[in-house]
């Protein structure tokens, strides 16, 4: 049950529609109760009730006699007019898993093929702009596997996999992904934040581990 202090959904109108999103304007009422107006962006391709839009992919990387890798993106994005580094991702088909999308679009985008690990609950992309919502899988990809030893022959180099979207798929291992997304960033890269908070974690637990073994 909602307090009397609290924000309240009015209504909702589309005001524009393209292909792929819509502008939609909501009317909602703050605590005090004095009605107000917020903008956001929809996907047309929704999915109905409260199904997740899309699936990120945390894919890692094991080779025996290698350092574990990260395996990212980097892709052109017409909004931010540069590139990209993030992680493999996409829309969820209808009745598809979560599970069943991360394989799916890292088979797609990377050539890898993994076992999921972990699955988040559904999560939020950018609450402020729209409602999209993703599931952070992490898959664990065995290197050493012959249909892992060498997926693509773009790896490293651009790749057309849709209509207008090239990919060139980054294999950056774990212990050096900070640095490596700073001097993409210094070159003009635009980094993804999921891709970047991940990062930081990694950084984070390798300094609270090297303290431990020096404690």
């Amino acid at each position: 049950m909602q307090n009397s202090d609290q924000c309240k959904f009015v209504k909702e109108e589309d005001t524009a529609t393209g292909k792929w999103i819509k502008l939609s304007k909501i009317t909602y009422t703050d605590p005090s109760g004095k009605e107000r107006i917020w903008e956001a962006v929809k996907r047309t391709t929704k999915l109905p009730g409260d199904n997740p839009d899309a699936v990120v992919a945390i894919p890692i990387l094991r080779r025996t006699l290698h350092y574990d890798c990260i395996v990212l993106l980097k892709q052109y994005r017409p909004p931010v007019k540069a590139y990209s580094i993030e992680f493999p991702a996409g829309l969820l088909d209808p009745n598809e898993t979560a599970e069943t999308c991360a394989q799916r679009e890292l088979k797609e985008e990377t050539g890898y093929t993994g076992i999921v690990k972990h699955v988040s609950p559904a999560t939020s992309l950018d609450p402020g702009l729209g409602n999209t919502t993703a599931q952070l899988v992490t898959v664990e990809v065995d290197g050493d596997l012959p249909e892992n030893q060498n997926p693509k022959a773009q790896l490293g180099n651009f790749k057309l996999l849709l209509e207008g979207e090239f990919i060139e798929v980054l294999n950056v291992p774990i212990d050096d992904i900070l640095q490596k997304l700073n001097d993409y960033a210094a070159a003009g890269v635009i980094i993804d934040s999921r891709v970047y908070t991940y990062a930081i974690s990694m950084e984070q637990t390798k300094k609270m581990m090297k303290g431990q073994l020096n404690s």
